[in-house]
């Protein structure tokens, strides 16, 4: 029987989807504390439940950003700790950037940035940007690079508003170089009604969770890394995950 939150009854779904938890997290929720993520378990076709990729405002997504908005949508510590992730990574080389905006967050100047998204003054005033695409990856997850076109894929703060993710991160793989990487930071701000309906009625750490399932069920990926780069005490709160190409 469904509980009186549909939220809660799709949290339970997701989780019965698998046969074994999620997400195993080793130690308190420190900055930087690594998780081990388990292998997915249920069905490879489907690991979602029904319902997962609804949205609230399901209408057209170019419309919703048309106009453009030059705000972060993280405080400067979670920022900071972006761009340190980044340093970390090494991400350098050819870059895109997905779903991006006015700032990229890189640390450094990248020897090509791309930026993709969907509101062209937005993407015009990125600085670090040698590229700009516009293009709904809701409506066409098909990415317009050729095959090894990139080092490094990233998607800072936007992952929750993916219909169609392991479409996407199925492209992301095949248009990073073997051995680039695709990154993924996150925190707990979003515009609710675009969010996907399995984001919102879960929590950070399942979060991770559903990440590394889009590349795991993407393929081309080593297995993914998660960690909680900032607790939330001090700032806004920071989470990560990352893969390799295969």
């Amino acid at each position: 029987m469904s509980s009186a939150d549909p939220a809660a009854d799709l949290d339970g779904d997701l989780r019965a989807a698998h046969d074994a938890p999620l997400l195993l997290c080793s130690g308190g929720p420190s900055s930087g504390h690594r998780c081990t993520l388990c292998p997915v378990t249920g069905p490879a076709s489907s690991p979602f439940p029904p319902g997962f990729f609804d949205r609230q405002d399901d209408g057209d997504d170019p419309a919703f950003y048309d106009s453009p908005r030059f705000v972060t949508h993280l405080d400067e510590p979670a920022i900071a700790a972006v761009s340190a992730l980044y340093a970390e990574l090494a991400v350098t080389g050819d870059v895109l950037d997905l779903m991006s905006s006015w700032v990229s967050h890189l640390p450094t100047p990248p020897r090509s940035l791309t930026a993709l998204g969907l509101n062209a003054d937005e993407l015009a005033a990125n600085p670090m940007a040698t590229s700009a695409v516009v293009h709904d990856l809701n409506a066409e997850p098909t990415l317009p690079f050729a095959d090894s076109s990139f080092d490094a894929v990233l998607n800072c703060v936007s992952v929750d508003y993916l219909t169609r993710p392991v479409e996407v991160y199925a492209e992301v793989a095949r248009v990073l170089r073997p051995g680039g990487v695709s990154v993924c930071t996150f925190s707990n701000r979003c515009f609710p009604t675009k969010a996907v309906r399995g984001w919102l009625a879960t929590d950070d750490p399942t979060h991770c969770a559903v990440v590394a399932t889009y590349h795991r069920t993407a393929g081309g990926f080593d297995e993914p890394v998660a960690e909680q780069r900032l607790d939330g005490r001090r700032s806004d709160p920071l989470w990560a995950v990352w893969a390799r190409r295969s």
